[in-house]
């Protein structure tokens, strides 16, 4: 892959520098859907959704559980700051699973004080971290 088609990747949450590189291209999910990046895309910021954020770098693809934030695209250098973000060994399974099986379970048998939106959210968020350990 040509070095002329990397771009700058920084990855920030509250407590760390996440990740910090050059990349080919960098997929996540945002409120308007999936979106896929590469160098000179039109600059614009989005806002992060629960999923898995892939890393194309020249010498393959890193996956990691993305959970919410937003970004900043320009044409050479991408930011995603990230309230939460984790590579898969960082994620406890047992832990995820069970946070799905709550989650499913409060969308399943919902009451009018459900608050939906957050058992969705929380869903999402298990299944992320799920799918990235698969």
């Amino acid at each position: 892959m040509a070095e002329n088609n990397l771009f700058s990747l920084k990855i920030i949450t509250p407590d760390r520098m996440f990740y910090e590189g050059q990349v080919s291209m960098v997929e996540f999910n945002t409120t308007e859907g999936e979106i896929g990046i590469y160098k000179k895309h039109v600059p614009t910021t989005v806002i992060i959704s629960p999923g898995i954020l892939t890393i194309t770098e020249t010498d393959g693809t890193k996956e990691a559980a993305l959970h919410a934030g937003f970004a900043e695209i320009l044409q050479d250098e991408v930011v995603i700051m990230a309230e939460i973000v984790e590579w898969p060994e960082e994620i406890d399974l047992k832990r995820a699973e069970a946070a799905r099986e709550r989650a499913e379970e409060r969308l399943r048998s919902k009451t009018p004080e459900t608050d939906v939106l957050r058992a969705e959210t929380a869903l999402q968020r298990a299944l992320a971290r799920i799918h990235v350990i698969d």
